[in-house]
């Protein structure tokens, strides 16, 4: 594979639309994204953690918080979990953080919940970003019908920012010339990390990343070989690393607004995960006299 391949591949793959809709069901894509990470223990990912998750999704459901969230588990890499909180500004970020802090009631179920949750959980982390619009490519707001997710990180050499602008935005105008269905959104790593991009992108099924592949022959065909020379010459001095991984949205950790349900309620609604035999004889001990 040459060097330009994996860039390619994190953006000629975004064919499938944005990941992000924001979490108070506006028509625009939220400017900020608060992503709370969760590395699983092995043998404790699975049902395990979607019991464990659900208390804290029963908690904010009972409590009716007008803040919603989902969440996405790996398919590829290190077990984790991702948990996507959008705002459409700081203000409303901190606006919502206060209005948790003021609700006891709350605060103590997702104590409870946060301690019994830790108990699976090798480390975990927190991150924000922001949108970066002139970076973007026809980024969608619904993730009703949304199934997998590809999440691709650049981290980039000190003092190229300009050179990535211009790659990304060669790369966006080659898409529309080629007429490929391309669509993602971008963002900006603000806190949690260095100088680094992370580029969202959804698909309803696995078929549509062969949809992807496709569209990337016809990008490189638009672009021509004296173009692709001067993309590859961006990208070896923009991008230091980049890392594409492949995510499942996971509904039964996640707190869905009503839009998403009423589109697709048999996703978005799953039935309860059943306890196993063994659990279910010790939990009828316990209540028998």
């Amino acid at each position: 594979m040459n060097k330009i391949s994996p860039f390619l591949l994190g953006l000629s793959l975004a064919a499938f639309g944005s990941l992000l809709a924001a979490a108070q069901q506006t028509t625009s894509i939220p400017k900020v994204l608060a992503i709370q990470r969760e590395f699983v223990k092995p043998g404790k990912a699975g049902a395990l953690h979607d019991r464990s998750e659900s208390s804290f999704v029963r908690a904010v459901a009972h409590a009716r918080w007008p803040t919603h969230y989902y969440a996405l588990s790996s398919l590829s890499g290190k077990s984790r979990a991702l948990y996507v909180f959008p705002y459409d500004s700081f203000a409303a970020m901190q606006k919502d953080n206060d209005a948790m802090d003021r609700n006891a009631a709350l605060m103590a179920e997702m104590d409870r919940a946060t301690v019994a949750d830790g108990e699976l959980l090798d480390s975990a982390d927190q991150a924000i970003l922001y949108y970066e619009d002139d970076l973007s490519l026809n980024p969608i707001s619904d993730l009703s019908k949304t199934r997998f997710i590809e999440i691709t990180e650049f981290r980039l050499r000190p003092g190229h920012q300009k050179d990535w602008n211009d790659l990304v935005k060669m790369v966006i105008a080659g898409q529309k010339k080629a007429g490929t269905n391309a669509n993602w959104a971008m963002y900006a790593l603000e806190y949690g990390g260095g100088d680094e991009y992370t580029l969202f992108s959804a698909d309803t099924s696995m078929a549509d990343i062969d949809e992807g592949f496709a569209d990337g022959k016809k990008f490189r065909a638009a672009m021509g070989d004296e173009a692709m020379q001067k993309l590859e010459a961006l990208v070896a001095s923009a991008v230091e690393s980049e890392d594409s991984e492949l995510f499942a949205i996971n509904p039964r950790q996640s707190y869905p607004p009503d839009a998403w349900v009423k589109a697709n309620p048999e996703f978005w609604k799953p039935a309860p995960v059943a306890m196993s035999s063994t659990k279910v004889a010790q939990a009828s001990k316990k209540v028998t006299p």
